[in-house]
């Protein structure tokens, strides 16, 4: 039995749909089923896409008096959400209490996340209410509280925030580096200026170890505001710190000064952050976005030199054909046609 459990479990991580169908079956026929198997099974068809499978295999563990789990449970909660079905999502909550299945924090979390994303706030908040009130974070993991400052975010709840931030505190005595990320990121989401600052500060004053992740969240602040400045200096902090600029520092230089119009200095930090894509192994630079702000840029200032430097740092990651030519481009720009060269990623 735990041998073809195995091997149904290893099926549906890889997502071989057939096989495990065919394996699932046989199970069945050998009266080998659990709600362990079920749950795989449920797995594999959310992941695949297809939640309307979800139900009726809970309905099917149902008939054959295996008792669904907590794990069950959110995943059909899962299944109803994919389907815009939030009464029936709520109505699983209401089964699991009848069955004396207690709802615990992932239960919750996961409640909230699908009133989020249905854009239920004030449910969402209410959920995320609850998880406090009741005592729930007791003994987690800071994964917990990571994920409660996130879902207070999206709902705008400043102190919703600020209150998780103070309990995770108070629970680790110390944030890591990602805890305080986590948090960079929420008041920036929120706008919190002010907060953002003085996160950042505390984090920068404490820190063992330097991530350049965190520094990013408050130089694309400076950025979005316009303070230049502040964004330069915090860039030449990191460097003297010994601390090497990612492909996002890199990324959003370079946006910045496409938006203003200043070319040379785009194509500075875009040529650094090709330069730097394969000690990253990366592909993801140059974003799409990235991309059709320069070719915008050709297109109406008619800036043949630039678009040349451009598409000669394109040639070098494969992102222009072989053939493309200098000649090509200038005419693809006199033609307001810049937008036709094929710049897709490989």
């Amino acid at each position: 039995m735990k041998t073809y459990g195995a091997l149904l479990s290893t099926y549906c991580k890889e997502k071989m749909l057939d096989k495990a169908i065919e394996l699932f079956e046989k199970m069945k026929e050998l009266s080998f089923t659990s709600a362990l198997n079920y749950n795989n099974m449920m797995s594999l068809y959310l992941n695949l896409g297809q939640p309307e499978k979800v139900p009726s295999l809970v309905k099917e563990m149902e008939e054959m008096n295996i008792a669904a789990d907590k794990y069950t449970y959110n995943q059909l909660m899962n299944s109803y959400a994919s389907l815009n079905d939030v009464n029936a999502v709520e109505e699983v909550l209401e089964t699991m209490k009848t069955k004396k299945v207690i709802p615990d924090w992932f239960t919750y979390g996961n409640l909230a996340t699908i009133y989020v994303n249905a854009g239920l706030i004030d449910k969402a908040n209410d959920v995320l209410q609850k998880l406090e009130d009741e005592d729930m974070l007791n003994g987690l993991d800071r994964e917990t509280f990571h994920t409660l400052i996130t879902l207070y975010a999206r709902t705008s709840n400043l102190l919703g925030v600020n209150r998780a931030w103070v309990s995770l505190k108070l629970t680790f005595a110390k944030p890591n580096n990602v805890s305080y990320l986590i948090m960079l990121l929420a008041l920036f989401k929120l706008e919190n200026v002010d907060g953002l600052e003085k996160c950042f500060a505390e984090w920068e004053s404490g820190c063992s170890t330097y991530d350049v992740r965190l520094a990013n969240v408050i130089l694309e602040s400076y950025l979005n505001r316009n303070m230049i400045e502040e964004a330069n200096a915090l860039y030449e902090s990191v460097v003297s710190r010994g601390v090497e600029p990612n492909l996002r520092t890199l990324n959003l230089f370079t946006n910045y000064y496409l938006k203003k119009q200043q070319m040379d200095l785009a194509l500075k930090f875009f040529e650094m952050g090709v330069s730097k894509m394969s000690s990253e192994k990366s592909n993801w630079f140059p974003t799409d976005e990235t991309v059709s702000m320069f070719l915008k840029y050709f297109e109406e200032e008619k800036d043949t030199e630039s678009a040349e430097k451009f598409c000669e740092i394109m040639k070098k990651i494969g992102r222009l054909e072989s053939n493309a030519s200098v000649s090509q481009l200038q005419t693809c720009i006199a033609a307001g046609k810049v937008g036709t060269l094929d710049v897709s990623a490989s």
